[in-house]
């Protein structure tokens, strides 16, 4: 990893975003396009996404997609702060860690589906 790499992702994580590999990202993603689970993964669990605005439910499909708090503030014409709250709403209505449950939950619940694009 170059310099440049390294500040860049400090830089990410330190404005809330989560950073993956690509090779890690893509292997998450494939496992859910099979239909396996990760362990202690619940049969059948999926958040109740009606607990959600469907502006959260806009976020989250987006966030599904691999959009950084800058894509999607660019794309829903919203401030990065409003994208922020929206993202710590979600996390909390849904119980969610980090951006990593995020894109789970969107594959999960339908909101994203392999092969198709943002």
């Amino acid at each position: 990893m170059t310099a440049e790499h390294l500040a860049a992702a400090v830089r990410l994580v330190g404005t809330g975003d989560a950073l993956l590999a690509p090779s890690i990202t893509r292997r998450l993603v494939e496992r859910f396009a099979r239909g396996d689970r990760l362990p202690g993964a619940a049969a059948g669990a999926h958040p109740d996404l009606a607990a959600l605005t469907p502006r959260e439910v806009e976020v989250l499909t987006l966030v599904g997609r691999g959009l950084s708090n800058a894509e999607l503030a660019a794309t829903l014409t919203l401030s990065e702060a409003t994208v922020k709250t929206h993202i710590k709403r979600i996390f909390g209505k849904l119980g969610l860690r980090d951006r990593a449950q995020a894109v789970v939950v969107a594959y999960e619940t339908g909101l994203v589906r392999p092969g198709r694009s943002a």
